[in-house]
C-alpha cells in the first residue's frame, strides 16, 4: 500500500484495517514512522538491496503481510519487484497519490505531456536525450543534492535558461515549492524527499540530441573509425530496432551504431565488441554524453568473443565480416526473426557478403555518398567510399 506524507490520516478505511491486522509490516524507516500508530504486528525496514526482503515475505505466504511504499507502489516503487515473485491473486495494491501526481497537480502539468525520470540509484546521463526545447520533465531526486546537480548538468549542456521547480515533501505539513533558473541556481537546505520539474529552454549553444537516425558526426568523439551519418542512418533502418531488443555491435569503433540503437527506445540494450582500448574508451564517453550509459563495451575480438553473450535480436557487423567464422557464428546466435546487417568497403568482404546472400538470402545494397568540397577556388562533389550492405532477416 502507498502512504503519503500525511501519514495514516491519508489512508482509506480498507488500508487502515489491513495495516492493523498485518503480522509483518515492511517499509522504509520513514514509512514505518508515518504508520506507527496503526502497526500492531512486527515491523521491519527495507534491507539493502530491497530484493533481500522477498524471501522473508514469501516465507509468510498465506499470512497477512503489509508492504509500505511512497504513493503509488507501481511508480518506481516496490510493486514491480514483488509482482515478479507473487501471483496477482495473492496480493492487492492500495495506491496513494504518487509524488509525480502531486507534483503535476501543483505545477498544472498533464501526465501525457510530461516525461518522467528517476535518479534514485540511477545515473543522470539518460536525461540528455529528453532535453528537447519546450518539453517538461519530472525528475525523482535521490536526495537533497540532486536539484543542484541537475542545474549544473543543464547549464553545462547549454540549457542554463531552463526553469527548475523543486517540490519538497509533497502532501505533508513540511511541503514546500520553490523555483530557480538552472544557470543561477541558489536554492539551499533542500529536503531529501523532493522532485524537480524542468521546463526545458535551450541556450544558443545547447547540445540538443536530434530524434532522427543518423546523428551528426560531430556528436561522436572518434579517431576516424566512425560509420558516417548517411550510412549510419541506412544501417539503423536495416537493423530495424524495436522496443526492448538487444543488439550485438561487432567492431563498434566509436559506438555510434550501438548508441543510436539504444536511443530509439529507453529499454533497448546493446553489447559492443571493440578490442582497441582507445576506441572503446571513446565509445564509453560518447555513450555517456549522448544519454545511454548502459552501453556494454567488451574489449574482445570476434567471433570468439561472441561466445557466452546474451542472445541478440539484431547483429551489426561493422568489421570482421571477412573472417570465415564470423557470419556462421553470428547467424547461429541470432534468434528467428532477428536481423543481421553487415557493411563492407573492400572487394574481399564484398565477395564474402555476396556468397552469404546467395546462401542465406536477404538484400545487397551499394550505398554511395558524395559531399561538396572545395577544389581550389571552386567547389565539387567528392565521393566517399562506397559501402556494400547486406541485410537479412533470419526465418
Amino acid at each position: 500500500m502507498g502512504i503519503g506524507e500525511d501519514g495514516v490520516e491519508g489512508l482509506g478505511e480498507t488500508a487502515r484495517t489491513l495495516l492493523r491486522h498485518a503480522e509483518l509490516v515492511i517499509g522504509g524507516a520513514r514509512h514505518l514512522s508515518l504508520a506507527a500508530a496503526l502497526i500492531a504486528g512486527e515491523s521491519k525496514p527495507w534491507p539493502t538491496p530491497l530484493s533481500d526482503a522477498v524471501p522473508e515475505i514469501l516465507a509468510r505466504r498465506g499470512r497477512p503481510v503489509a508492504v509500505l511504499t511512497s504513493g503509488d507502489p507501481f511508480c518506481y516503487g516496490a510493486g514491480s519487484l514483488l509482482a515478479r515473485h507473487i501471483a496477482p491473486g495473492e496480493w492487492i495494491c492500495l495506491p496513494a497519490p504518487s509524488a509525480t501526481a502531486l507534483a503535476r497537480a501543483r505545477l498544472g502539468w498533464s501526465a501525457q505531456d510530461t516525461a518522467l525520470l528517476s535518479l534514485c540509484g540511477r545515473p543522470i546521463e539518460p536525461l540528455a536525450p529528453l532535453l528537447q526545447p519546450g518539453r517538461r520533465i519530472l525528475v525523482l531526486s535521490a536526495d537533497g543534492t540532486t536539484p543542484a546537480t541537475l542545474a549544473a548538468y543543464l547549464d553545462s549542456r547549454g540549457f542554463g535558461p531552463s526553469r527548475l521547480t523543486v517540490l519538497e515533501a509533497l502532501g505533508g505539513p513540511n511541503e514546500r515549492v520553490r523555483a530557480a533558473i538552472a544557470a543561477d541556481f541558489v536554492l539551499t537546505e533542500i529536503q531529501p524527499l523532493n522532485l524537480v520539474g524542468i521546463e526545458v529552454l535551450a541556450g544558443p549553444d545547447a547540445e540538443i540530441i536530434p530524434l532522427s537516425c543518423g546523428l551528426p558526426d560531430t556528436l561522436f568523439e572518434n579517431d576516424g573509425q566512425l560509420t558516417k551519418r548517411e550510412i549510419r542512418a541506412m544501417t539503423l533502418s536495416a537493423l530495424a530496432p524495436r522496443a526492448g531488443e538487444r543488439l550485438w555491435d561487432v567492431g563498434g569503433g566509436s559506438g555510434s551504431i550501438s548508441i543510436e540503437w539504444m536511443l530509439r527506445h529507453p529499454d533497448n540494450r546493446a553489447i559492443m565488441l571493440e578490442p582497441h582500448a582507445g576506441r572503446a574508451a571513446s565509445a564509453a564517453r560518447n555513450a555517456c554524453a549522448l544519454g545511454v550509459p548502459g552501453l556494454a563495451i567488451l574489449g574482445r575480438r570476434a567471433p570468439e568473443g561472441l561466445r557466452g553473450l546474451p542472445a541478440p535480436d539484431a547483429i551489426f557487423l561493422g568489421g570482421g565480416a571477412g573472417d570465415p567464422e564470423m557470419i556462421p557464428t553470428a547467424w547461429a546466435a541470432l534468434r528467428p526473426g532477428g536481423r543481421l546487417v553487415a557493411n563492407a568497403v573492400t572487394i574481399d568482404t564484398e565477395i564474402v557478403l555476396a556468397r552469404a546472400q546467395a546462401e542465406l538470402g536477404g538484400t545487397l545494397t551499394r550505398l554511395s555518398v558524395e559531399r561538396l568540397e572545395p577544389i581550389g577556388s571552386l567547389q565539387g562533389f567528392k565521393p566517399a567510399r562506397t559501402v556494400t550492405q547486406w541485410a537479412v532477416v533470419k526465418p
